[in-house]
């Protein structure tokens, strides 16, 4: 399985009232930054698309809800291209494994957990959707707002298909996620 590389802008305490909001809104207890590939709540920091994009990009992402040109085969590339960009979070995500990923997509990333993305909407099952309290309770999800353990976020993402079949935030890809550990 190969990874997939995107930018993002981070989403912390530093947004405050924005942030102060969002943290009543998602009543996430252990939430200290939201780390995730929802482009509502973590903006791509990918831009603007240029031809050359089209030799170091995804294109099978290209009919997809996410699947605005910000996932990248090469991490040297994307570096390349957001540049000194403050405040962000370079990500290297496996989409839809059949188990935990032990290795890190390229050096010097450390994995942070698990998001389900709406396949068609690009917004996250877990920090977007305003819970799906019989699929999983917002206490298990970790100071990034994700889940930790690729089995409970493998139920996860089969409970809320099966309870929610005419949800579409319900239809979720399952995404690991690192990040680049930038000093």
């Amino acid at each position: 399985m190969r990874p997939l590389f995107t930018a993002t802008e981070r989403f912390d305490p530093s947004d405050g009232n924005k942030w102060l909001e969002y943290a009543e809104f998602a009543e996430i207890p252990d939430l200290t930054e939201l780390v995730s590939l929802d482009g509502l709540l973590c903006p791509s920091l990918i831009g603007p698309f240029d031809n050359e994009d089209w030799a170091h990009a995804d294109a099978e992402f290209l009919h997809r809800g996410i699947s605005t040109i910000n996932w990248f085969k090469d991490l040297d590339y994307l570096l390349a291209k957001i540049g000194d960009r403050e405040r962000r979070n370079v990500l290297g995500v496996y989409q839809n494994a059949d188990s935990h990923v032990n290795e890190a997509p390229a050096r010097g990333f450390v994995f942070l957990g698990y998001d389900l993305i709406g396949e068609e909407s690009g917004i996250s099952a877990l920090t977007n959707c305003g819970g799906f309290p019989e699929s999983f309770s917002n206490g298990e999800l970790n100071q990034y707002g994700l889940l930790a353990d690729f089995g409970r976020a493998s139920e996860v993402r089969r409970t809320l298909r099966e309870r929610n079949p005419e949800e579409h935030h319900a239809q979720c890809d399952l995404f690991a996620i690192w990040r680049l550990v930038e000093i």
